[in-house]
């Protein structure tokens, strides 16, 4: 099938529509960051940097590190964003531009996310590291896709059940990371978890300023489901819909989370930017011993 102009946007030059990036300028590994000042804070550690995109909300690095050619890709918040990001880097590497047509020999990519998140659980300690081994989507982005032959559906049937959310109009999906590209990112420094996504930060996140929001045990609830003897652990605003995405294209994805905030104590990390830079440090070693 030929992929239409208003399908497959490309800007004058070639390049693909949002990202502003060609073929060429991408490696297969790569580090998704939700703000595009944190690009920097990665590629600092880099050897080389080759290449410095940018277009909107999503700033693109690409260069070496320890040999390795690694892209650093900035998504903006959210799995609106996180939609664009990752069909558009999938389509950098298996749609043929000049052809229109869709690849028939694929390349597997592996996304990384380095992001920031707020625990649910009073043990989770403030500036630790933890990987999401399943994401919980409640913003709705899987279910514009035929996505059931990816999900953790045991998981979701329970959770959905617990929830009662339905007459909300809330309905979660599950998703689980990629076990080999898990593992190879895993120490004795990284605790498991499971990953709530939300559609937003202060509502969908069972936060009150102004407004009051509708669900008003929300972190409650979710602090209190349990399924195979695991518990919730933390809410953030990518993963679900990274792992989803990814899954469905034919690609690996892990989600490593500096632990800033706990939504349980109320407390908040004081060393923030040393965190990160931490996690930034422990992802790149991972990635390249």
């Amino acid at each position: 099938m030929t992929l239409g102009d208003s399908e497959l946007i490309l800007n004058p030059d070639g390049s693909i529509y949002h990202l502003n990036l060609l073929p060429e300028d991408v490696a297969p590994t790569i580090i998704t960051v939700g703000d595009p000042e944190r690009v920097s804070a990665v590629t600092k550690y880099f050897d080389s940097i080759e290449l410095k995109k940018g277009k909107r909300e999503f700033l693109t690095h690409t260069g070496y590190y320890r040999k390795k050619r690694i892209s650093v890709v900035s998504t903006g918040i959210g799995t609106d964003n996180v939609d664009i990001v990752l069909n558009e880097l999938d389509a950098l590497f298996n749609i043929d531009f000049a052809e229109r047509k869709e690849k028939k020999q694929k390349t597997r990519l592996d996304f990384i996310r380095i992001g920031t998140s707020g625990a649910l659980q009073p043990d989770i300690a403030i500036d630790s590291f933890l990987l999401s081994k399943t994401a919980i989507g409640l913003e709705g982005l899987l279910h514009f896709y035929d996505s059931g032959h990816v999900r953790n559906k045991g998981f979701e049937r329970a959770l959905n059940k617990f929830l009662g959310w339905d007459k909300e109009n809330i309905v979660a999906y599950a998703i689980d990371s990629d076990e080999d590209l898990s593992a190879k990112l895993t120490s004795n420094r990284i605790r498991f978890g499971i990953t709530v996504t939300n559609s937003g930060f202060y509502g969908p996140q069972g936060r009150n300023l102004r407004l009051r929001p509708k669900i008003e045990d929300f972190n409650t609830k979710l602090f209190s489901f349990s399924y195979d003897n695991q518990k919730i652990t933390n809410l953030e605003m990518e993963t679900a819909g990274i792992y989803g995405l990814a899954k469905l294209l034919g690609h690996r994805a892990v989600s490593l989370n500096a632990i800033l905030a706990n939504r349980t104590t109320g407390k908040f990390s004081k060393i923030a930017d040393e965190t990160i830079n931490n996690l930034i440090e422990y992802t790149l070693e991972k990635l390249t011993s």
